[in-house]
C-alpha cells in the first residue's frame, strides 16, 4: 500500500514563504505523476501543481504560477512544494497525491490514486 506523508504546514504572514514535503513510502515508477492540491473551507479541492516523476516536467495552476515551485528528490522519494509570496487566499489544507494518469497535464483529483492526509497552511494578513 502506498503511503504519502506530508509535512511543513503551519502559519505564516502574507508575503512569507513555506515549503511542504511529501514522502512516498512505496517505490515510484517512471509513469508516476506527483501533484499538490489544496482545499479551503467550504470550497472544492483544487489543483495547484504537478510534476512527472520521470523528466520533471511541471504544470501549475494560474493562481500559483510564479509563486509556487514543485520539485522532486528521486533519491529521497519525496516531492516538495516551495511556496513564496504567500497570500491569505492561499490558506487551505494542502494534499499531495500520486497517480499514473492517462493524460498530461493531470489536474483533476480523479487522476490520482493515492493521497496524503493533508497539512494545514494558514496565511494571515
Amino acid at each position: 500500500q502506498v503511503q504519502l506523508v506530508e509535512s511543513g504546514g503551519g502559519s505564516v504572514q502574507a508575503g512569507g514563504s513555506q515549503r511542504l514535503s511529501c514522502a512516498v513510502s512505496a517505490r515510484t515508477y517512471s509513469r508516476d505523476v506527483m501533484a499538490w492540491f489544496r482545499q479551503a473551507p467550504g470550497k472544492e479541492r483544487e489543483f495547484a501543481a504537478c510534476i512527472k516523476w520521470s523528466g520533471g516536467n511541471t504544470v501549475y495552476a494560474d493562481s500559483v504560477k510564479g509563486r509556487f515551485t514543485i520539485s522532486r528528490d528521486i533519491v529521497k522519494n519525496t516531492v516538495y512544494l516551495q511556496m513564496n509570496s504567500l497570500k491569505p487566499e492561499d490558506t487551505a489544507v494542502y494534499y499531495c497525491a500520486v497517480g499514473q494518469p492517462v493524460q498530461w497535464p493531470a489536474t483533476m483529483p480523479h487522476d490520482y490514486a493515492y493521497w496524503g492526509q493533508g497539512t494545514q497552511v494558514t496565511v494571515s494578513s
